[in-house]
C-alpha cells in the first residue's frame, strides 16, 4: 500500500481550514486515513479540522491492525469519529474564540481483505477500480437532500446557491452519526478522499482521468490540485489518494 496527500489554501482564501492525516505502518498491510474541512470564524475552522483529524487518527491508528475483524474495524471507526466529535465539541465550549466551530470528516481504514469508509459532511470518498470511479460517501448537505426529494436535479445541485450548506458536521452537537460503508477492495484499487474545494471544480470523470494518467499517487494528487488551481480555486483544496 502507498498513499499521498496534498492541500492548498486556493486562489482566494488566505487561510487553509482543510486538514488530512494518514498512516501506513512498516508492515504495509493496513492504511488509515482521514480528511477534514473545517468551518468557523477567525481561525476556528482550522482548529476544528486539525483537532478532528488528530483525534480520529489517535484512536483509529492506535487501535487497528491488519488482524482486526470486520466488526472490530467498523466499531473502531465509529468510535474514532465519536472521539473526534467530542474533542471538537468540548473545545468549542471551552474556548470562546472557537464557539460554533465544526468540521466535515471523511475517513477510511483498509487492508487487503476489507475496507470501511466513514463520512460526516460533504467531503467525499471515491473508489477507483479499473476504469471506473464511484462515489462511496454520501454528502450530508442541503442540496443532496433536495436531489433525493426530487426538488432539484443533480445538474442543478452543482450551481445551487445553497450548495455549501451541510446538514451534519463534527463538533456541532454532543453526538454525531457517521455513515459507514463497507467494501471488499482488490489489489490495485485506489481510494481518493477530497474536500469540496476539489469536487466542486473537478468532475468525477476528470478525477478518474487524472489518476489513471499518473504514474504515482503523488503525481495524481498534484495533477488534481493543479486542475483546481487553474480553475480559480475559490476554496481550500485537499486530496488524498491511497493505492491498495
Amino acid at each position: 500500500m502507498k498513499a499521498f496527500g496534498i492541500t492548498d489554501s486556493g486562489k482566494v482564501r488566505k487561510e487553509n481550514q482543510d486538514c488530512f492525516r494518514f498512516d501506513i505502518p512498516e508492515t504495509g498491510d493496513i492504511c488509515t486515513a482521514v480528511l477534514c474541512d473545517g468551518m468557523g470564524g477567525a481561525q476556528a475552522g482550522s482548529v476544528a479540522s486539525r483537532m478532528a483529524a488528530d483525534a480520529f487518527m489517535f484512536h483509529a491508528a492506535n487501535s487497528l491492525d491488519a488482524a482486526s475483524s470486520a466488526q472490530d474495524m467498523k466499531n473502531i471507526l465509529v468510535e474514532a469519529v465519536n472521539y473526534a466529535n467530542i474533542k471538537v465539541y468540548d473545545r468549542s465550549f471551552a474556548d470562546f474564540a472557537c464557539m460554533g466551530m465544526g468540521s466535515t470528516l471523511v475517513a477510511f481504514v483498509a487492508t487487503e481483505k476489507r475496507c470501511f469508509v466513514a463520512n460526516v459532511g460533504d467531503s467525499r470518498a471515491y473508489l477507483i477500480a479499473g476504469n471506473k470511479i464511484s462515489q462511496i460517501s454520501r454528502d450530508h448537505s442541503l442540496v443532496e437532500e433536495l436531489v433525493e426529494q426530487g426538488k432539484i436535479t443533480p445538474e442543478e445541485a452543482q450551481t445551487h446557491p445553497q450548495k455549501n450548506i451541510i446538514t451534519r458536521a463534527i463538533g456541532v452537537e454532543a453526538s454525531v452519526h457517521a455513515d459507514i460503508f463497507k467494501m471488499k477492495p482488490q489489489s490495485g484499487d485506489i481510494l481518493l478522499l477530497c474536500s469540496d474545494g476539489l469536487s466542486n471544480l473537478v468532475s468525477d470523470a476528470e478525477m478518474l482521468e487524472k489518476v489513471k494518467d499518473a504514474a504515482e499517487v503523488e503525481d495524481a494528487c498534484r495533477a488534481l490540485l493543479d486542475t483546481a488551481l487553474e480553475r480559480g480555486a475559490p476554496d481550500n483544496v485537499t486530496v488524498l489518494i491511497a493505492e491498495l
